[in-house]
């Protein structure tokens, strides 16, 4: 007899749950209400990568001359300014989204599975009930699995209008480029939009309520990208609360709660997620939620409920696309009976995509301070690297972390350019529990980035 899962959902956590489940040769349907892609394909992640494709690429024109190149004007004088159509980049932006959606629909519909649109709740006994625009459907289940998300977390004294004060989801309609933006929110998507935004040519003020941005990145690498952004002129308000945020006319007024103000045309609030977890029937259905709304689950995306996985934005685990995926690969492996191995968070390789890039693996330097785990650490700044001299690049390092005695890599961290490439080998290390050693005998490109990565591991050989 086919199984028949059901997916709440067509983000990242539901749409791999369900290629993983059709090619196990189950029964698979989707219910799903924006689009599938989810957030991170629609409003979210690739929107945002995309923006800061552009911005990158901004950078990189703007250190054009010290390498050498030149731009001219159509009568020859020395161009000495590069602008931003943002309405041609939004639309971009948009349109390349939609086109991601439309693929992972298709690559959907190739494996057989069904994609109901509406908004699906748990029902009695594995049901689903979806509200569609032709009524209630309801869908039996042998195993459900909820991966509805999250959304921008908004508070009652800063509420976005989607004009002048906006959600990160609510940027890309924006058709003129603003005069003075402010970030409110110094976490992943705040550094990322302020960083991005600056490289446009952006007046952008970020205010972070913390002592240094990125609080929960490595120290040093927060201190790389603080010292870069304020150099490009960013400002930088530490240890600033936001009270509240007012618009009158074109201008917006970010009130502290130690009563400054700060003003500009635009602001855009990252203030983290909550989860998309209202009005599911989970209550009814047995399936238990933490005092924040995030889904509980088991290292295999189990819920308190039997048969009723969860994997997401929703489960608060670990905010990642790649995260997400993962936990749903793991639930319909562990319910449809194939090799299945936890969801280890130590093996996660993650990124910042500010510039520099910051990309993460393993365990963190502030774990080995603590004393959570003892381990030898190398760092090793990119301005020494060859291929950084020729391209110009001055900011960054890899560090590495690697167990005394056994030499095996357990960490690392990359600041630069195109680090969510850079970390890739010490991914492979920290994955597969690989020496130092075995990491610096592989072969790397000369001149190359990851040479860096070569030589980090050499500086912790043991004789």
């Amino acid at each position: 007899m086919t199984d028949h899962i059901v997916i709440i959902g067509g983000g990242p956590g539901g749409y791999e749950a369900a290629h993983v489940a059709a090619q196990l040769g189950a029964q698979v349907t989707v219910v799903d209400t924006d689009g599938v892609g989810g957030s991170a394909v629609l409003t979210d992640c690739v929107p945002s990568k995309t923006l800061i494709a552009t911005a990158e690429l901004m950078t990189d024109m703007s250190t054009a001359q010290e390498l050498g190149v030149n731009f001219h004007d159509h009568q020859g004088d020395a161009a000495t300014t590069i602008s931003v159509d943002l309405a041609r980049v939004n639309a971009r932006v948009k349109q390349l989204a939609a086109d991601q959606s439309t693929d992972i629909a298709a690559r959907l519909d190739r494996d057989g599975v069904r994609v109901v649109t509406g908004r699906g709740r748990l029902g009695p006994d594995l049901t689903v009930v979806a509200t569609t625009a032709d009524g209630e459907e309801t869908l039996q289940a042998d195993a459900v699995i909820v991966a509805t998300g999250a959304a921008p977390r908004t508070l009652p004294s800063a509420q976005p209008d989607g004009e002048r004060i906006l959600t990160w989801e609510q940027v890309y309609d924006l058709t003129e480029v603003p005069e003075k933006l402010v970030v409110v929110g110094s976490g992943v998507t705040g550094a990322e939009f302020a960083s991005a935004y600056l490289a446009l040519g952006i007046d952008v003020t970020l205010v972070s309520s913390r002592d240094r941005v990125l609080p929960g990145e490595d120290a040093d690498a927060s201190a790389v990208l603080e010292d870069v952004a304020t150099r490009r002129g960013m400002k930088v308000l530490s240890r600033s609360r936001m009270q509240s945020v007012t618009r009158e006319g074109d201008e917006v007024t970010v009130t502290l709660t130690d009563g400054r103000t700060v003003t500009g045309s635009h602001c855009i609030l990252a203030l983290g997620s909550v989860p998309n977890t209202a009005d599911l029937g989970l209550e009814e259905a047995g399936v238990a939620v933490d005092d924040a709304g995030f889904i509980t689950v088991d290292r295999v995306s189990r819920t308190s409920a039997r048969g009723i996985y969860a994997a997401g934005d929703c489960t608060g685990v670990l905010m990642l696309a790649s995260v997400a995926a993962m936990q749903g690969r793991i639930a319909m492996w562990h319910f449809l009976g194939d090799a299945v191995a936890p969801l280890d968070l130590k093996k996660v390789s993650s990124n910042v995509f500010t510039s520099p890039e910051i990309a993460t693996v393993g365990w963190s330097q502030q774990a080995v301070d603590a004393g959570e785990i003892e381990a030898e650490v190398v760092t090793l700044p990119l301005a020494g690297n060859a291929r950084a001299k020729m391209q110009g690049v001055r900011d960054g390092f890899v560090k590495l972390f690697c167990r005394p005695g056994t030499g095996i890599v357990v960490g690392g961290v990359v600041v630069g350019p195109r680090a969510s490439e850079l970390i890739h080998p010490v991914s492979v290390a920290v994955a597969e529990s690989l020496t130092a050693d075995q990491l610096a005998h592989a072969f790397t490109v000369y001149p190359s980035m990851s040479g860096s990565v070569a030589e980090a591991a050499r500086r912790l050989h043991h004789v």
